[in-house]
């Protein structure tokens, strides 16, 4: 907006403008088919990420008809616009790199435009992070509408889904436990709808942090994407924007740091993914406000464990639906939530909660019978990440909880493809798998490719579960013993890059350590001697990325994205990382 400018007049200047230019702005208007009744009207955008190259999206046209419905019954006017769509399935080497470019896109098309409004309508997993880091940074009246989880997948009586039996399915072919053909089966049954993953993996997660957060009305993360209710959903968010606007309520009256603080709980009672927390801490970047690694933490201790949806659990999104969905988990945390934060009903989170009640308590368990006593993740920290390292711990095997063994070392994510299934590779199942090079700058991006393999000939043996660790990230639909998101990372110097085959690593989630065991003249050895490995771009937005990208634990949007003030109190230093980050680390 411009200075002065207030909310509901920005497409009333744009029509009204009595000289040439408003003269032009009515003229092509009208010629797509609106009237001059149409353009007194508060102009709605919204944004339809619809893409055939995105799954999780392809109902969205439908979608987007139903909230220009609610629009229009509001007394708005509707404008469908695109931007780019990521879709996590398709996009190479990883969506993680077009997260900041997606941001980008929609708060430029947000600011570009005479929006009063705006309906942001996104699913896949990094589309629903980077419409909310966009909506901050535009600060434009917005609501967050999701596309909805797919129905369970059905197979010969067994509940599917995806990606978690993705996982399990590749792993049993490759242990030799399921034929082509029954591989074949599987793939025609797992995804049998319109809508993103159906358990608790990072679209499901963020849809969850958009409804904490107060973005979207409530109810909307979980209703199915082909239910019928989801299409009422649209419908009332196109409602509901307008009246938002009326209201001048924007999203940084919603997104506050008590509003985070509410989303963090609500994903560690739901044992959401580690994807989160970068998105989070993005987010709450845009705002200004620094969000540490620590806060999660002290959360997650004060958070049980509630959600019994996989991975992490027995159920999925369309039994997570049935049972109340977000505004009953919700309910049972009220006493741990900021209930006076605002929300796009324009009421409070207390004001929402009122009425609810959890209709199936074998997926939502009561407060004081908690699945477990803490919440979703946990951060690691010592030696090997000194900013921390995340562990999924709801979905980690109990007797690798506390764990030394040691290292079986990668270089890189291409050397791990290369050697994970040699015969010779010197492991067995106490042994710790390291990948380097996984990173923000190093793979790049940062792919979801932490699920490091079990080796094929551990896998025959039964082998299921192992110690896993890596500067990457993995998939919310992922489960085991996965340690991610180490920072700094390795390609920058951070002492993952230290570790070498044999070294001793010790891992104990409760006391939230992760630790090599090599003395520090050793390390200051090997220090001297590492060199970082060649960029993997050189020229247009790759190599955009790898000059402004921030560590995991700076959320990974780019420095030069941040608010001014928030740049100058981390330290960056423009180069993508911040001053003092570690000894060693690449500038």
């Amino acid at each position: 907006m411009g200075e002065g400018e207030t909310q509901g007049t920005r497409g009333k200047h744009f029509f009204e403008d009595p000289g040439f230019w408003g003269f032009i702005h009515r003229s092509f208007t009208k010629s797509i088919g609106y009237t001059d009744d149409d353009l007194k009207k508060p102009v709605i955008g919204i944004c339809n990420t619809f893409s055939e190259l995105n799954k999780c999206h392809s109902h969205f046209r439908e979608l987007t008809e139903f909230v220009k419905r609610g629009v229009w019954q509001a007394g708005g006017m509707p404008m469908e616009f695109p931007t780019i769509s990521i879709g996590e399935p398709y996009v190479k080497p990883t969506t993680m790199l077009l997260r900041n470019l997606m941001a980008m896109d929609t708060e430029e098309m947000i600011k570009a435009h005479p929006l009063d409004g705006v309906v942001l309508i996104g699913g896949c997993d990094k589309t629903v992070p980077a419409q909310l880091m966009a909506a901050v940074s535009a600060n434009v009246p917005a609501i967050v509408l999701t596309g909805g989880p797919m129905l369970n997948g059905r197979l010969h009586g067994q509940t599917l889904g995806a990606c978690t039996d993705c996982y399990r399915f590749t792993l049993e072919h490759k242990a030799g436990n399921l034929t082509d053909r029954e591989l074949a089966e599987a793939e025609n049954a797992i995804c049998r709808s319109d809508g993103h993953c159906m358990v608790m993996g990072t679209a499901s997660t963020m849809a969850s942090i958009a409804e904490a957060l107060g973005m979207s009305l409530p109810g909307c993360a979980a209703i199915p994407a082909p239910d019928s209710r989801r299409r009422h959903m649209a419908e009332l968010t196109g409602k509901q924007i307008v009246e938002i606007v009326r209201r001048d309520i924007r999203p940084r009256d919603i997104i506050t740091p008590q509003a985070l603080d509410n989303a963090i709980r609500v994903t560690m009672a739901s044992g959401g993914s580690t994807n989160a927390i970068i998105h989070l801490v993005a987010i709450a970047g845009r705002l200004g406000v620094r969000l540490p690694l620590e806060r999660f933490d002290e959360i997650s201790k004060e958070t049980p464990f509630l959600l019994n949806v996989r991975p992490s659990g027995a159920y999925q999104m369309e039994e997570y639906f049935e049972a109340g969905g977000v505004p009953a988990l919700m309910k049972e945390l009220e006493p741990l939530l900021h209930g006076g934060c605002l929300t796009v009903t324009g009421r409070t989170v207390t004001e929402n909660l009122r009425g609810v009640a959890v209709l199936g308590r074998e997926v939502i368990a009561p407060l004081g019978q908690p699945l477990a006593a803490e919440g979703g993740i946990a951060v690691l920290r010592g030696n090997l990440a000194p900013r921390g390292a995340l562990v999924k711990q709801t979905a980690v095997s109990p007797h690798l909880r506390r764990h030394r063994g040691r290292a079986v070392v990668f270089a890189s994510p291409a050397d791990m493809a290369a050697r994970i299934d040699d015969p010779l590779l010197d492991v067995d199942e106490h042994s710790v798998l390291v990948l380097k090079n996984a990173g923000p700058k190093g793979a790049p991006a940062m792919p979801e490719i932490g699920q490091i393999p079990i080796p094929q000939k551990l896998l025959e043996r039964g082998v299921r579960d192992m110690v896993r660790i890596s500067d990457a990230r993995i998939s919310g639909t992922s489960y085991g013993c996965l340690i991610v998101h180490a920072a700094p990372e390795a390609a920058v110097g951070g002492p993952l890059a230290l570790v070498a085959d044999g070294d001793e690593i010790e891992l104990d989630i409760a006391k939230r350590r992760l630790q090599l065991c090599v003395d520090e003249a050793e390390l200051e050895r090997r220090r001297l001697l590492w060199s970082p490995p060649p960029p993997a771009y050189d020229r247009g937005y790759g190599l955009l990325f790898l000059q402004s990208v921030l560590q995991a634990d700076e959320g990974c949007d780019f420095d030069f994205l941040l608010p001014p003030e928030l740049r100058e109190a981390s330290g960056v230093n423009g180069s993508g990382g911040t001053a003092g980050s570690g000894k060693g680390e690449r500038r």
